[in-house]
This record gives C-alpha cells, structure tokens and sequence, in this order.
C-alpha cells in the first residue's frame, strides 16, 4: 500500500504526456472500433482486458495476427449463428484458436439470454477488434505487438513484449 504522498498525487493527477499518451491511445482504439452503444464498448473493454491477460500454453506469445484470426473467426461465427445458422469457423494458429475458444466462453458467458441481438453486437465489436489487430486503423503501427501494446497502454496492464514470469517471491 503506497503511503507517499508524491506517489499518491502522480497516479491522481498524471503528467500531462502520461494524459496525452492515453488520450491519442483512445482515439486510436475507438477509431478501430468505430460508433458503437454503452453496451458494445463494455463488451470491447472486457475483451480486451480478457486478451492483455491471456496466456497461451508453452512459450509462444500472443502476437495481433493471432488476436485478428481469433476475432474474425468469433465474428464469423456469431455472424452466422445470429441468421440461425451454425458455423463455428477456427482461427488458423494454434494461438489464435485457444484465444478464440476462450472468448467464446467469455461471450457465451457475458451474453447468456441476450439472443441474436447480442450475437450481432458482439459480432460488431469483434470486427472492431480484428481491424485494430490487422493494423487498418490510422496511428497503430507494423510491429507484430503494436495492437497489443496500445491495448496494454489504454488498460494500464504490462505490455506483451514485457510480460515474463517473475521468480521475486513477495509476502
């Protein structure tokens, strides 16, 4: 529990390159999304907390190629289920299908009794998210992390490129 004063007033009150980082990360993210209601922006902010936080098994990282084919797969699919039909196409890397089958259970879980209404916004925001990944909206560089890291930024969460496990063993 930080007890510094000036530790304290630097988190309330970030520097104004802190506040203007955050700002352009914002717009950039929502640029990607584009209009969208309370709801759809709730749903894309869990999204997203959900994948800055997803690890997949063995030492492989998540990369935005992989975020991109788990969101257009998910999309695709509850796309299709919202005309009544079921199609449940896979992402291509073994990343990009673990993510994708966890956010399915994520939105099966959040969208329980919400019907094809919900399945076609969630659909919208996934879309989102897949143009954010593949790098088509204006500001989010080349780099294979870039989506990522923008996304670890605006959620305050550690970058991908950074996220190792620590042996530091704390009480």
């Amino acid at each position: 529990m930080p007890t510094c004063i000036y530790l304290e007033s630097a988190q309330k009150h970030p520097a104004a390159v802190v506040r203007r980082q955050t700002e352009h990360d914002l717009t950039v993210l929502m640029g990607a999304l584009g209009r969208v209601a309370e709801p759809q922006l709730q749903l894309f902010f869990l999204m997203h907390t959900f994948m800055a936080r997803f690890a997949p098994e063995g030492l492989t990282r998540v990369v935005d190629a992989d975020v991109a084919e788990a969101a257009g797969a998910l999309a695709a699919g509850l796309e299709t289920a919202s005309r009544g039909l079921v199609y449940e196409p896979q992402a291509a890397s073994p990343v990009g299908e673990a993510l994708r089958r966890e956010l399915k259970a994520l939105i099966t879980s959040v969208g329980r009794g919400g019907g094809s209404r919900f399945e076609r916004e969630a659909a919208e925001v996934l879309r989102g998210i897949e143009r954010g990944a593949k790098h088509e909206a204006p500001g989010i560089g080349d780099g294979p992390v870039e989506y990522l890291t923008l996304v670890a930024r605006v959620l305050q969460e550690r970058p991908p490129e950074a996220a190792t496990r620590s042996t530091l063993i704390l009480p």
